[in-house]
């Protein structure tokens, strides 16, 4: 009878034996997904109001304030975000919720906005919203708070910092008219939480369906300064996608917190005009109508 041989398997790691490669398989094990969950964004979607954190945030409910979508963010001084938390209108506790957070200083944002998603707020100085989410009625709120041995609690007041084009149709459309797309630039789609102004240059469009009539149309942006101006092409299609008409506005002058509402005859080649100016009160206290 012979003898088999068996030949021992060479250690994998440093010849210390299996039971060594073993635990050191597990620590690494532990350290990518340690290393894999400190990188994920501290982002959570908050359906209710979760008021057990030591940093309290409540947004009154005020007259001028329509929009659906609340973000709340916590930033370090040095700008680094650390936690933020998103709410819809249709889920429960709209307008209140909290963190947990260590001592120290920190930056509380509100974001307020109808747009179709959440915008990106990783940066402070870039606070941005895409064509395909849609800009709306934008109002913000920004405080530095203390954390220490008790919990604070902020009633944080929010502004309008957005800048509306309202335009305005005052002819028919033809019977085929099927879309009209909005295209303008001189604005930005994102902003800058410390200046509250536009922080890109951005190209914006929106494109509405005809079959419902609508003449009136809204265009939000975030001027680059208090004031400012955009330029719009209008162009519509009809139902084969092919261009009826296209126009062409330049220097639409625009003021942040305020509707510009700007109409003309867009198919008989009327002169535009830009008609009223809706004035709305920074501080929320009474709305200022002012006909020009």
């Amino acid at each position: 009878m012979h003898e088999r041989k068996v030949e021992a398997l060479p250690a994998p790691f440093s010849g210390r034996g299996r039971e060594y490669d073993d635990m050191r398989c597990e620590y690494l094990l532990y350290c990518l997904l340690f290393l894999l969950v400190g990188c994920e964004s501290p982002v959570i979607t908050d359906d209710e109001a979760d008021m057990d954190g030591n940093l309290r945030v409540i947004v009154p409910p005020l007259a001028y304030q329509e929009y659906t979508r609340l973000n709340y963010a916590v930033y370090t001084m040095d700008g680094a975000r650390v936690g933020q938390k998103n709410q819809e209108k249709s889920g429960a506790g709209f307008g209140a919720t909290s963190f947990q957070l260590e001592d120290g200083d920190y930056q509380l944002v509100v974001v307020a906005h109808s747009s179709d998603g959440n915008p990106a707020m990783t940066n402070l100085a870039k606070v941005q919203f895409t064509n395909a989410q849609g800009f709306t009625d934008t109002f913000l709120g920004s405080e530095n708070v203390t954390i220490g041995e008790e919990p604070v609690e902020v009633n944080m007041k929010l502004d309008r910092i957005a800048a509306l084009c309202r335009f305005v149709i005052t002819d028919d459309f033809p019977a085929d008219a099927a879309k009209i797309r909005f295209y303008y630039t001189g604005g930005s789609g994102a902003f800058n939480v410390m200046s509250r102004l536009g922080s890109v240059k951005s190209r914006q469009e929106h494109t509405y369906d005809l079959a419902s009539g609508q003449k009136l149309f809204d265009l939000y942006t975030f001027l680059h300064d208090v004031e400012g101006a955009i330029r719009l092409t209008v162009t519509v299609y009809d139902r084969n996608g092919k261009v009826m008409n296209e126009r062409t506005f330049e220097g639409i002058k625009l003021q942040q917190g305020h509707t510009n509402t700007f109409s003309c005859d867009f198919f008989t080649g009327g002169e535009a005009s830009s008609a009223i100016s809706v004035s709305i009160n920074a501080g929320w206290d009474s709305e200022d109508w002012r006909t020009f």
